[in-house]
This record gives C-alpha cells, structure tokens and sequence, in this order.
C-alpha cells in the first residue's frame, strides 16, 4: 500500500504562489500526480510526474504550476504560481502503485482570494 499526506500553507492572495508538499511512504509508485476539487465540481488532474521524471500539466494550469519529486524526502511537490481565484479547492495528492492501483492523500484546502 502506498500512504500520502498533504502538507501547505492554503491562503494567498490572487497573483501569489503557494507550495504544496505530499510525503509518500509503502509501497513505491509509479507515477504520482495532484488534482483538484471546487465545490460542485468534478476531481481534475493539475499535474503529473512519472518514474522516469517526465512531467505534464493541463493547460488551464501550465506555465503556472510545476511539479517535482525530491526522492531524499520521498516529497512530491507543486509550485503554484500566479495563483487565482479559480484555483482555489481542495487539493489531493494522488499516486499509483506498480499494479496501477491509485492511492489518494487526505486533500488540503487551497482558497486564492481577489
């Protein structure tokens, strides 16, 4: 099994940046990736990074957002940048194991006010 919990200051004013850590420990994954959810809508995936490093971000995102793995500390990370108000939402951290079987972390609430 593969265990994630979130971690992160949630506040910011719009045109700020927040950074969001995902501690895993278990099993190990291979690919591990964050998503988002805004009250009435459906879980979206922002970023994405696989075992060999590659990386990928939605457009609604890209150019803000980036995502990275510091191994040492079994962190994943999502820089967000020029954040607005439409990014606000509850934050997950997700990760699949080598049986594709997906995991999620507890989510942390991220508002962006105007």
């Amino acid at each position: 099994q593969v265990q994630l919990v979130e971690s992160g200051v949630g506040s910011v004013q719009a045109g700020g940046a927040l950074r969001l850590s995902c501690l895993g420990s278990g099993s190990s994954t291979s690919w591990q990736g964050w998503f988002r959810q805004a009250p009435g809508k459906e879980r979206e995936s922002v970023a994405g990074i696989n075992s060999g490093g590659a990386t990928g971000v939605p457009g609604s995102v890209k150019g803000r957002f980036t995502i990275h793995q510091d191994n040492a500390k079994k962190t994943l990370v999502l820089q967000m940048n020029s954040l607005k108000p439409e990014d606000s939402g509850i934050y997950y951290c997700a990760g699949n194991d080598e049986r594709g079987r997906r995991y999620w972390g507890q989510g942390t609430q991220v508002t962006v006010s105007s």
